[in-house]
């Protein structure tokens, strides 16, 4: 980090921990990896903060977005711990925390599959249990973004029938890990990052569209699975399977829905945040995906990104911020 900021002397610094690094259209893991970004015309403004409890998960998402927010601002991206938050009360405290109209997205740091640490960097140094964020001013600048998954739902639908915030305890009034542990079947002995590979989907009691959780961790005394987003108990949830080609296929509608908000305009710079379940099950053709979103913005398109516990974007043009996880997310930069 030092070395970089003596040589880019006056730039402001945004980063974290992965699961894997994207430069360009190569995939590579325990690397460090690096993009510069000159805008000709947008201002930039950072904040950061300091995530001690998930329970504050809200109030530091709001505070932060508070601290960027004025009348010329048009986008906050956002890097967050991945362990130590409710990935959904952030994106609700962000969300509230902005005037309307502007748009949220980034994403929640990684640490490989061992989900001991994760690392956020900003201006003043690095360190875990951090969320940073970027605000970009400007009425030259276009944003876009985009979030697709490629998993389907399958088996019995569930009953949640005890969860608190993010912690789910039961499930049709049943162990919820020792139900979970029964269909991972020789896979349970590598829980938490086993999980990986058998995302739930789940949907709130009043409806609506589901969102794809994965788990974070166990508490084998508890009997409990946290997440890295809410788990609303009366709501119901349904385990879920994919292919590579579904998930590439999942990329290239991301890369798409990415491109509605440049004016028709090809993206100058694209910042792709991906869930490292999607790495897990895609293995030696995890660039298939990169090279599919490439294929969509074409060969002059700057491409940087990584692999995440979770990520942040509206599910439309125009929506909230929300959590997902197991998705392509992508957001796109052009300046006029």
């Amino acid at each position: 980090m030092g070395e970089l900021r003596d040589h880019f002397k006056g730039a402001a610094m945004l980063g974290c921990s992965t699961s894997g690094e994207i430069l360009g259209d190569v995939v590579v893991d325990d690397s460090v990896s690096a993009t510069l970004v000159d805008f000709e015309h947008t201002r930039l403004r950072f904040a950061s903060a300091t995530i001690g409890d998930a329970k504050a998960s809200y109030n530091v998402g709001k505070e932060l977005a508070q601290q960027l927010n004025d009348a010329s601002l048009r986008h906050v991206f956002v890097l967050s711990d991945g362990l130590h938050v409710n990935g959904s009360d952030l994106a609700r405290g962000l969300a509230s925390g902005v005037s309307e109209g502007v748009s949220i997205t980034g994403g929640l740091s990684g640490d490989g599959t061992n989900f001991a640490e994760t690392w956020v960097i900003a201006d003043g140094g690095a360190g875990p249990q951090r969320v940073a964020a970027v605000g970009l001013y400007g009425d030259d600048l276009r944003i876009g973004y985009g979030s697709m998954g490629g998993w389907q739902a399958f088996g019995p639908l569930r009953t949640i029938t005890r969860a608190e915030g993010n912690i789910l305890y039961e499930l049709d009034e049943r162990s919820a890990l020792d139900l979970y542990k029964s269909y991972l079947g020789p896979h349970a002995d590598q829980l938490p990052s086993s999980a990986l590979l058998f995302p739930i989907l789940v949907t709130e009691a009043k409806g609506g569209q589901g969102v794809v959780r994965t788990v974070l961790s166990v508490d084998e005394q508890k009997k409990s699975m946290t997440f890295a987003g809410d788990i609303p108990q009366g709501g119901t949830a349904q385990l879920m399977k994919t292919n590579v080609d579904d998930l590439v296929d999942g990329a290239t509608a991301a890369a798409n829905a990415s491109l509605s908000g440049l004016g028709g305009r090809r993206p100058d710079l694209a910042i792709l945040v991906s869930c490292v379940g999607r790495k897990l099950v895609m293995k030696q053709r995890t660039e298939e995906e990169i090279e599919a979103i490439r294929n969509v913005f074409g060969a002059d398109a700057k491409i940087s990104g990584f692999y995440s516990y979770g990520e942040l974007c509206p599910f439309m043009h125009g929506g909230d911020c929300r959590l997902h996880n197991q998705t392509m997310t992508i957001t796109t930069f052009a300046e006029d």
